[in-house]
């Protein structure tokens, strides 16, 4: 296996979630403020540093910022550039996390001049407070997933409901993306741009084979689809190149493994089920095409399933790296749990789990009997198959994976109830710095026979 300079400085990155969508039948919605992390953005960030990891998914809300005619207030994300440069954490910056200003239509002449102008202004912004080099950007987030919540599902604005509509929105994001690379290298040449969508795999229900060739085009066409245009692989007339779409980001949650629908979303593959397919795979058949460094950008466990999640990401995770893919970390995503978007119940899937509806600070509820211990009964998530031996991988890799998973079996559960890997204002009783140098400086093992199969809920 060849060496390579890392691009980040470390391995494990994280986010927080950030979405600003127009949401049907709520209006706009503010994921930041709904998880209280601009609150306690100082103590979100000191909670990533004592884990040992310097990288974070940030975003800066456009519809929010953006007053019109270029009046822009980017104060909101001053709480965040400060626990930055305080934690020595390297942001990549969402300039368009599924919301756009009101007003402003996503297939109108419009909409690529505006979001290139505030693409320009927020770079600048951060650039002038930035503690690091270079500057990390994702200008869409999701453009093709956008287009299925937004353009087919009605989830969002601009609500369509076809897949025509679905196609022509992730190609309209898809132009805005690639003019605001390079308005943004304009000025900053040495950008580095992360584009990121979901990692997926469709198949045919197993009474209708006459559904393969729809399946198939799921994986293999529509789930490509912003890539492609990013990348200049098709729509050429959109002006993508590989230096466009630089970094490519693979989301991968368990869901994304489905059973096609003809209406609406698809299934999501259940347990045991024999079409799942194994995440170093799938990693693998996503970077080819491409052939530039790529990153896991989102994915997470539930719940007591976290910490057997970790290690089955970061064991396929290493075997991808093996096969000779240019992986350059994993994103466990998000930092601080999120609410589910429809049904705005809090899913515990982040490294704090929070109280949704209860006080921004003090200690959260305990239950009375102690935490478990290692070696203790506790829940575990059915498996696809036997673990297998793991691959010895680097050893800063196994250290920071110990240490995190370490974290998520002692929230594992209390006295029956599971928790999370650490919960708001736990950070200093449990947390500890590990250092994590740069990735590329082993020979890898086998990647195991199986895939995680915790729920891991939504994005």
């Amino acid at each position: 296996m060849s060496h390579r300079d890392g691009i980040f400085p470390t391995f494990f990155l994280s986010g927080f979630e950030c979405s600003t969508f127009d949401w049907h039948e709520r209006g706009r919605r503010d994921l930041c403020e709904e998880t209280q992390h601009r609150a306690h953005a100082d103590e979100d960030y000191r909670m990533l540093r004592e884990l040992g990891i310097a990288v974070a998914r940030e975003g800066i809300p456009w519809p929010l910022v953006d007053r019109g005619g270029g009046d822009y207030d980017f104060s909101y994300i001053d709480p965040f550039l400060e626990a930055q440069r305080r934690y020595s954490i390297l942001p990549i910056w969402d300039l368009c996390h599924y919301g756009y200003p009101d007003g402003l239509d996503p297939f109108g002449e419009a909409f690529v001049p505006r979001f290139v102008a505030y693409a320009r202004a927020a770079a600048r912004y951060v650039a002038e407070r930035a503690h690091h080099g270079p500057l990390f950007f994702t200008p869409t987030n999701e453009p093709t997933f956008f287009g299925y919540m937004a353009g087919e599902w009605g989830w969002a604005a601009p609500f369509g409901k076809d897949r025509d509509t679905r196609r022509r929105l992730t190609l309209a994001l898809a132009r805005a993306d690639i003019a605001a690379v390079k308005a943004i290298r304009e000025h900053f040449p040495d950008a580095r741009m992360v584009h990121i969508d979901p990692l997926i795999w469709v198949v045919p229900p197993r009474d209708r084979p006459d559904l393969a060739e729809a399946a198939h085009r799921e994986s293999y066409d529509d789930a490509y689809l912003a890539w492609d245009a990013i990348s200049g692989r098709r729509f050429p007339e959109l002006g993508g190149s590989p230096e466009t779409i630089d970094v490519i980001g693979f989301n991968n949650y368990s869901f994304g493994q489905m059973e096609y629908r003809e209406h609406g979303p698809h299934a999501a593959l259940e347990p045991g089920d024999d079409r799942i397919r194994p995440l170093c795979d799938l990693i693998e058949e996503g970077w080819k095409p491409y052939g530039r460094p790529c990153i896991v950008a989102e994915t997470s466990g539930l719940k007591g399933g976290r910490p057997d999640w970790l290690n089955d990401v970061v064991a396929e995770g290493l075997a991808a790296v093996n096969r000779g893919v240019d992986l350059q970390g994993i994103c466990l995503f998000p930092a601080v749990d999120m609410p589910d978007w429809g049904t705005l119940r809090c899913r515990p899937r982040g490294r704090r789990d929070r109280r949704p509806h209860g006080p921004a600070l003090g200690p959260p509820a305990r239950p009375a009997s102690p935490v478990q211990r290692r070696g203790e009964p506790r829940a575990r998530p059915r498996r696809t198959a036997r673990r297998s031996a793991r691959p010895p991988g680097p050893a800063w890799v196994r250290t920071a994976a110990g240490l995190l998973t370490e974290r998520a079996e002692e929230r594992a559960e209390v006295g029956g109830e599971e928790l999370g890997f650490l919960q708001r204002h736990e950070v200093a009783a449990h947390g500890r710095a590990t250092p994590v140098p740069q990735v590329g400086v082993a020979t890898l093992g086998e990647r195991p026979r199986h895939v995680a199969e915790d729920r891991f809920g939504a994005h």
